[in-house]
């Protein structure tokens, strides 16, 4: 499964919205009403257990979560 098509997957499960017609340029944070602060730390939880990545308290910025390609972009330089 591409990162992409996984990290939809998570999206949907966590914010139970339908990813289907989201791409990179898809705002989350602050444009999604359920994009909240615990969706913030299901997404991390799940992005850790699906990707195999550690995310440190240090890396987590607002901008990491602001679209699905700036989150996409993040795991795949945490997985590099």
């Amino acid at each position: 499964m591409a990162k992409i098509d996984e990290l939809k997957t998570i999206l949907a499960g966590i914010l139970e919205v339908d990813t289907g017609d989201f791409n990179e340029s898809t705002e989350l944070l602050g444009a999604l009403p359920e994009f909240d602060s615990m969706a913030v730390v299901g997404v991390i939880t799940a992005l850790e257990e699906s990707f195999g990545i550690d995310v440190a308290d240090d890396d987590i910025d607002a901008t990491i979560f602001e679209t699905v390609g700036s989150l996409l972009e993040y795991i795949e330089q945490a997985t590099a």
